[in-house]
């Protein structure tokens, strides 16, 4: 039975209190957890069979010394990770914006970013593309790249973040976003001007994980104006995503879609297949050979990922 109003787990252990909270930065095992009345505490998993994000909604118990337990993950909207054959990486849950972010060092990598847009699309999410350092005499060398994106239908913000940031505040207003880039691309730099106070934040949740060490390996969630924030995540030069199935890493190339609905064979592998109607199009000059060719290194990802499980 139930003491003091307090609830049984089904061995007659008395249940634990338990609150709700926002995860606002992970690292390996250890949390940060924002709950309603403020306070940020640090957390640990209850037990190994939950994967938590910056961004879950959890159900805490509070213990002692601004610490608690995270006992159950809140329903998801969205979660973004990658994998390969083997393990699956989690980014960040219950996001609406997936931000890539390029520079002209290190050098744009057209397959990168198409991997990033087939993880947003995948979730239902906006995508935009952020090309950063606008500054360096570099920079002009991205302009094809960013064209490209951009006749994708993908909004492209060209930016400096030592300078003016507004249409990257822009961007992000309403939305809550992730920012994902590889190493050195100055995705922390431009977290710290459109959120106000990050840099003072960034000791604050260290802290409340590693005794303020703060380092690229971790996952940061800034506060936004209103109900919107922002994933700083570390840098990453692989996306893998074996996890998604044909259909969904199709539903990604938003130029390829169309023409693979046209196809003889409804499980076409847009390759030596007859009537293929997306190789069609690349002999007429419709389509890029190279978007064909990452497509199908991307569903052999997803099949060797099917025969390994």
């Amino acid at each position: 039975m139930s003491r003091g109003g307090r609830k049984e787990d089904s061995s007659g252990a008395e249940a634990p209190h338990t609150v709700s909270g926002l995860v606002t930065a992970a690292w390996r095992r250890h949390y940060a957890v924002r709950l309603a009345d403020g306070r940020t505490i640090k957390c640990l998993l209850r037990g190994r069979g939950l994967g938590v994000a910056c961004g879950d909604r959890v159900s805490v118990a509070p213990m002692a010394d601004d610490e608690g337990a995270i006992h159950a993950i809140l329903p998801r909207g969205t979660l973004l990770f990658r994998s390969d054959a083997h393990r699956e990486k989690l980014i960040a849950a219950n996001v609406t914006q997936v931000l890539g972010i390029v520079a002209p060092e290190p050098p744009y990598d057209d397959e990168l970013v198409q991997r990033w847009i087939v993880a947003a699309e995948s979730n239902g999410c906006a995508f935009a593309l952020i090309a950063n350092k606008s500054d360096l005499p570099g920079f002009a060398k991205l302009g094809p790249r960013l064209d490209a994106c951009r006749a994708l239908g993908y909004p492209v913000v060209e930016v400096s973040a030592k300078g003016d940031v507004s249409t990257v505040r822009a961007l992000v207003a309403d939305q809550r976003s992730v920012m994902i880039g590889q190493s050195g691309m100055g995705k922390s730099t431009l977290i710290n001007a459109i959120a106000p106070g990050a840099q003072a934040r960034v000791g604050d949740v260290s802290g409340a994980l590693r005794a303020g060490r703060h380092t690229t390996s971790e996952t940061t969630l800034y506060t936004l104006d209103g109900e919107a924030w922002i994933v700083d995540s570390p840098g990453m030069k692989e996306f893998g995503l074996a996890h998604l199935s044909a259909a969904a890493i199709m539903q990604g190339f938003v130029d390829l879609r169309a023409f693979a609905g046209r196809c003889r064979f409804r499980d076409c592998r847009h390759g030596a297949e007859p009537g293929c109607a997306v190789q069609e199009a690349v002999a007429r000059g419709e389509v890029k050979p190279w978007r064909v060719a990452l497509l199908q290194r991307l569903l052999a990802e997803s099949e060797r990922r099917a025969r390994a499980w």
